[in-house]
């Protein structure tokens, strides 16, 4: 049962931070030592995080040494998912209306905040904390941290300069696994870039034929889940070959109008929802609308443990897999040399995918998506987790396929990228009655 919290949830969260450390923490406030240590995608994070929970201090942290720590981070909470679907009980939301699974992303992270503080520890790691969350729960997620940060020491583990949390006075950066440090931050702000995609896209094996110039409509959608509404009167009518860029804030129903397109949310049956010519419920079945879409979240990478070549990896997204069962065509070998050439990549083409940085895996993630060319190809917060100079190349690559391709492009995130050349912007507004819709001026 989907519930959203009211607005009051902010404001007694607040209230709970603000009042624990009046209650605890009664002498003079002083200036604590926060480490804000930068990564790329070839940093070795998950060895740092946990070397520090389990007191292998590195060279730095002395401060930390027979300290107790606890981790904020997207992986924190996908665990206490976990295990709330496997015991069905609601570990760190017992005092809330609704499970942790249905929650935004700011809600998620504030809940297991609040969990973490209730522990007391030592000191907190941050890892990427803002990821996900859209501005406004940026800014308030900044607010209770900088509270946070008068009484306990902070680890924040970042790849976006620009969210450098304002009390940080340690800076180093994880090359590997070593840490190089620096007395400012700006030691870090002018890491060389290479060269980007020099190449064409590659032309397609196939092209898709689809009547008509509209590929996806929405006229007056709505949707509600136990009388709760989430949208409301959805108007959108998006063409072949344009490039659209999907914004709102953390439970506006971002997540609900994507899965509605493709064909995974049953909310769209019986409603004017038109998906590549056809209403919805006309007889589709859901392969069928998932074969001319490409798809790409990092959540489906950063749960796979399968063992495919780079090669491999690419050319199954002509059958929607996840990795490559079957024996592929030498038509399809040759595509892949041309898109691998073209990320930079092909001399690359045998290693395990399992083994690439988290940049690399992106951007193969994302060539496999596009690779045949689909007529809707979706990008649900694609840069999240990347450092400046990877998602500037992420950016590149979609900006290219976007002008170079008759594919319509659907980019979603809370983060504006520099660089991004969508031609148009639908902008979802929360509201108690459901969010309702609208094209933003380019």
């Amino acid at each position: 049962m989907l519930q959203l919290p009211s607005n009051n949830f902010y404001y007694s969260f607040r209230h709970h931070i603000i009042q624990q450390f009046h209650t605890h923490f009664q002498s003079p406030i002083m200036t604590k030592k926060h480490w804000a240590i930068f990564i790329a995608n070839t940093s070795h994070t998950g060895d740092f995080i946990n070397n520090l929970l389990e007191g292998h201090l590195p060279e730095g942290f002395d401060e930390l040494k027979d300290k107790k720590g606890q981790l904020l981070s997207k992986l924190a909470v996908a665990r206490f998912i976990d295990i709330e679907d496997r015991h069905g009980a609601e570990i760190i939301t017992s005092d809330s209306d609704q499970n942790l699974k249905s929650m935004s992303s700011g809600e998620q992270k504030k809940a297991l905040l609040k969990h973490i503080l209730s522990s007391e520890p030592d000191f907190i790691i941050l890892d990427n904390p803002f990821d996900n969350l859209d501005t406004t729960s940026q800014e308030e997620l900044k607010i209770t941290l900088q509270k946070v940060s008068e009484h306990t020491p902070m680890v924040q583990l970042l790849s976006r300069k620009t969210d450098l949390l304002p009390f940080a006075n340690t800076f180093a950066r994880l090359e590997g696994n070593n840490l190089v440090f620096a007395d400012s931050v700006d030691a870090f702000s002018n890491q060389q870039k290479k060269e980007l995609l020099k190449n064409d896209v590659p032309e397609p094996i196939s092209l898709y034929e689809i009547e008509g110039d509209t590929l996806i409509e929405l006229k007056g959608v709505g949707v509600k889940y136990s009388e709760k509404p989430i949208l409301k009167d959805i108007n959108w009518h998006i063409k072949k070959g344009e490039f659209w860029e999907l914004k709102g804030r953390n439970g506006s129903g971002k997540t609900t109008i994507l899965s509605m397109i493709t064909g995974e949310n049953p909310k769209g049956y019986g409603q004017e929802l038109y998906i590549f010519g056809c209403k919805k419920g006309t007889g589709e079945s859901v392969w069928e609308i998932k074969k001319k879409i490409g798809y790409f979240t990092p959540s489906m990478t950063d749960k796979f443990t399968g063992y495919h070549s780079v090669s491999h990896m690419i050319i199954s997204g002509f059958y929607d897999s996840v990795g490559l069962y079957i024996n592929p065509t030498e038509v399809q070998l040759r595509l892949a040399k041309e898109w691998l050439t073209l990320i930079g990549l092909w001399d690359m083409k045998d290693a395990l995918f399992h083994d690439l940085s988290m940049g690399q895996k992106r951007l193969i993630m994302c060539a496999r998506a596009m690779i045949k060319h689909p007529p809707l190809l979706i990008l649900d917060e694609p840069t999240a987790g990347l450092d400046d100079d990877s998602a500037a190349l992420f950016v590149t690559l979609v900006n290219k396929f976007a002008t170079q391709s008759n594919t319509t492009v659907i980019f979603v995130s809370h983060r504006k990228e520099p660089g991004l050349k969508a031609q148009f912007t639908y902008q979802l507004e929360k509201s108690d009655t459901g969010s309702t819709g609208k094209i933003l001026a380019t």
